[in-house]
């Protein structure tokens, strides 16, 4: 049982692989459109310095390079460029030298004045024709400078010149630089001097460093190319253009970011939403298709969760990059819903899924994303079973402290204030209400519109008073009882196994109404009147035996049964054999020819077609149906024994259980092997409650003597619709196969 489930686990057929390529391309191609395409688009064919004649609004969020303000932001920075000199190191040791040289030689005539070996006439003269060149004030103070002060303030102006030659004197500072010698000058000289030596090295302070067009030019370009494409963010809904002004450059690029200054379509965009898309779906019904093999198989199913992520991907899109409308919507009501009507594994990875779309469309933006998938969780956490209003409510409050909490979290990151908060927060509170209102207000209509059960349908269908019941109570009372019984057995179980038990009871109540059809050919309905199975063939009783579930679809669908419980109908005996009417149709067949202990009774017996008593099927696909086929054939075998304690009661529920294992009848069910084990101490559980022995009175004691004595007068018996069961024999194989 276990070795097939698993291999047809992760075998893919054919027609599986088809059934996902379409349902995925359909849904694919839904959210595509869903996404991509712009619900309300605006045209304008405008031009540069045309009037607006109205406010043009983003259709949706995006961010852009925006080339016209990275051209003027580009333009700024070149602009931003002081001027460039060709000023090198080389270049100015060079001058320098050559200027300290040139000022050696212009000073040859102070050194021969100065010289102590001049005579006073060559001083005089040489002295009176160097002053004659400088001003009145420098003149007089070469003509009375001792001759020992020229070697310090020629050595001070020489050093001077050297290291302003050696670093960079711009042409457009050499007139500054020439005033400030005097202030440069050391080496203990006085004033008089330091003015002396300073206009003595003036002519030869010469620029080092010009201006330079090709290096200006250069570095312009160079910050300019530094400058990176400058983006814009324009939420959905901003006004991008004010109407009643002219366009300008920056207008007529924003429109064309968005394609609205033309009718061009979006091609890449679409693509990537359509990757996207396809990505979602594909993760989605792949793990449907994995891990929820039941719901892959039902259109109802993948159906309504295609339509709710289909809806609230419309109701994203068109809320996506408004302020506080994407918190406001109730996305958490969808993972409820499909709590409540599916189960929570599948819920969580629609809330999954919902929260990639949300986080994409604004933005995007891992606020809303968390946001959504977090308050998604909680109501699914919160909701259990859905059976009353206050479940959806006390999810809906759950939901809201989870938004809450995000909104006050990423608040606390991003550095937003407190009225920002105080917004989102009843932004969430409405959010998580809304969902809460929503769920329970549609749960009910989608379960019935997509042929999904819920909780209180099945409370309403195990009502007593409903109609199927109340003609199985009146026509088919045996019946009825042992519907009753067979659902307490089931539900029991099921509650052990972690099965939905009130499925499986409600279901239990209705797995025998074919016997409406036909009570009489039933045992249980006989009253103890003559059995019609002992003057028919045993072919023709197996085949009244099998019609009754025929019939019980039928019937099912004239009172309006919801399928799934419909379906628990032909499960409940899946293709088990009636082995009571086989057996005794062998014995017939080997009769003439000796019986079964000779070779030709033997073979006349082996002619004998099994599937002729044996039921159509399907087997049980689901664990509450498996639970249902044992229950049935556990209350019919244990009503035939004569004794009822434990030991009987034990091993007739183990007999059931193994046979139907070896039959092959859960191959195609969720059962495992732990399951079995706690199924077989439920049943004994229940078993053991409702056949409690009771102190034998007296009057009692007659009454059940004097039974005896009829019944064994009587020497009738019936099985399965067929003959009664011997007492004495507990193993007999008519006390089974109901």
């Amino acid at each position: 049982m276990l070795a097939n489930r698993s291999a047809d686990a992760v075998r893919l057929t054919r027609r599986q692989a088809g059934r996902l390529a379409v349902a995925a391309l359909a849904l694919i191609v839904a959210m595509t459109a869903m996404l991509g395409v712009d619900y309300a688009p605006q045209r304008a064919t405008l031009q540069v310095g045309d009037l607006v004649p109205a406010d043009i609004a983003a259709p949706r969020a995006i961010t852009y390079e925006n080339l016209i303000l990275t051209a003027e932001t580009r333009r700024a920075a070149a602009d931003a460029v002081p001027p460039q000199y060709d000023f090198t190191s080389e270049r100015a040791i060079t001058i320098a030298a050559a200027e300290v040289e040139a000022f050696e030689a212009d000073v040859r005539l102070l050194d021969t004045a100065y010289d102590p070996a001049a005579t006073e006439i060559q001083r005089t003269l040489i002295l009176e024709r160097v002053a004659a060149d400088l001003s009145p004030t420098v003149g007089e103070t070469v003509r009375a400078l001792e001759s020992g002060r020229w070697a310090p303030i020629r050595e001070e102006a020489i050093r001077v010149l050297d290291t302003i030659e050696r670093t960079e004197l711009r042409d457009t500072e050499v007139a500054v630089a020439r005033k400030r010698l005097s202030e440069q000058m050391a080496g203990g000289l006085s004033e008089a001097e330091r003015m002396m030596a300073a206009e003595l090295i003036a002519p030869f302070v010469v620029a080092n460093s010009s201006f330079s067009p090709e290096k200006t030019q250069l570095e312009r370009d160079r910050q300019s190319r530094a400058i990176p494409t400058v983006a814009e963010q324009i939420l959905k809904g901003e006004i991008i253009v004010r109407g009643g002004t002219k366009l300008t450059q920056d207008d007529a690029a924003r429109l064309a970011a968005f394609g609205l200054a033309d009718t061009a379509f979006d091609v890449a965009g679409l693509a990537g939403w359509l990757v996207l898309s396809a990505l979602l779906v594909t993760m989605l019904l792949g793990w449907i298709w994995r891990f929820r093999r039941g719901f892959w198989h039902r259109n109802n199913v993948l159906g309504l969760i295609s339509i709710l992520l289909l809806f609230a991907t419309f109701a994203l899109n068109l809320t996506a990059g408004r302020a506080a409308l994407p918190f406001l919507l109730p996305l958490a009501a969808i993972p409820i819903l499909l709590a409540v009507l599916l189960d929570a594994e599948v819920a969580i990875v629609v809330a999954a899924i919902l929260a990639v779309v949300a986080g994409t469309v604004n933005g995007p933006s891992l606020e809303i994303a968390t946001y959504v998938f977090l308050g998604g969780l909680a109501g699914v956490l919160a909701i259990r079973r859905g059976d009353r209003l206050q479940a959806f409510l006390q999810a809906g409050a759950v939901a809201f402290v989870v938004q809450a909490l995000v909104v006050s979290s990423f608040s606390l990151l991003e550095g937003r204030d407190i009225t920002g908060i105080i917004q989102l927060t009843g932004a969430a509170a409405l959010s998580a209400g809304g969902a809460a209102v929503a769920a329970v207000g549609s749960f009910a209509v989608l379960g019935n519109v997509f042929g999904i059960l819920t909780v209180f349908q099945l409370l309403e269908l195990a009502n007593p008073s409903q109609l199927l019941l109340r003609r199985l109570l009146i026509e088919t009372p045996g019946t009825y009882h042992h519907s009753l019984m067979v659902g307490n057995l089931a539900e029991r179980a099921a509650e052990a196994i972690g099965a939905d038990a009130l499925l499986t009871r409600v279901a239990a109540y209705y797995h025998d109404v074919g016997k409406l059809q036909n009570p009489v050919g039933f045992i249980e309905n006989q009253a103890g009147g003559e059995n019609v199975h002992d003057e028919l063939e045993p072919e023709v009783s197996a085949q009244i035996l099998k019609q009754h579930v025929a019939d019980g679809i039928d019937i099912a669908y004239e009172g309006r049964l919801p399928k799934a419980l419909i379906a628990f109908i032909p499960q409940h005996h899946g293709t088990a054999m009636i082995s009571y009417f086989y057996a005794k149709a062998r014995e017939e067949a080997a009769a003439p020819f000796g019986g079964l202990g000779t070779d030709e009774g033997r073979r006349a017996a082996e002619a004998v077609d099994p599937r002729r008593f044996r039921h159509i099927g399907p087997k049980p696909q689901s664990r509450e149906a498996a639970l249902i086929m044992l229950a049935d054939g556990v209350e019919a075998s244990v009503r035939s024994l004569s004794s009822r304690d434990e030991g009987a009661i034990r091993a007739m529920v183990a007999r059931i259980i193994a046979e139907r294992m070896d039959d092959g009848q859960f191959d195609e069910c969720d059962l495992t092997l732990r399951d079995l084990d706690t199924i077989e101490q439920a049943f004994v559980a229940q078993l053991l409650g409702m056949y409690h022995q009771r102190v034998a009175y007296p009057q009692s004691k007659v009454v059940e003597l004097e039974a005896r004595r009829a019944a064994a007068a009587s020497g009738g018996g019936g099985g399965d619709g067929g003959r009664r069961p011997d007492p004495s024999d507990p193993s007999d194989p008519s006390s089974r196969g109901r």
